[in-house]
């Protein structure tokens, strides 16, 4: 007896399945995104940068707030008040 049918029990065939149901699922995806940048429904704004600066002196992690259009920020670190600049 042959094997040669596909059984929908069969890991090949769930693979296949999944692929395609993921596929079906990224174009709705994308034809709903296009759908309301369209529309102008999406409005996308930006903010303040978060920064994780380490201190120069003694090693600490630090997070600093950037407005938008900076790349240098003056701050103080938190453990040992050292004054410097983000990189």
């Amino acid at each position: 007896m042959l094997r040669a049918q596909v059984r929908y029990g069969s890991r090949a065939f769930q693979k296949r399945r999944r692929a395609l149901s993921k596929q079906s699922l990224r174009e709705e995806a994308e034809r709903l995104i296009r759908e309301s940048m369209e529309k102008k429904t999406i409005v996308v704004k930006q903010g303040t940068t978060r920064i994780e600066a380490v201190c120069g002196k003694c090693g600490a992690p630090n997070r600093v707030q950037a407005e938008k259009g900076q790349t240098r920020v003056k701050f103080a670190c938190k453990n040992c008040g050292h004054k410097q600049e983000t990189l």
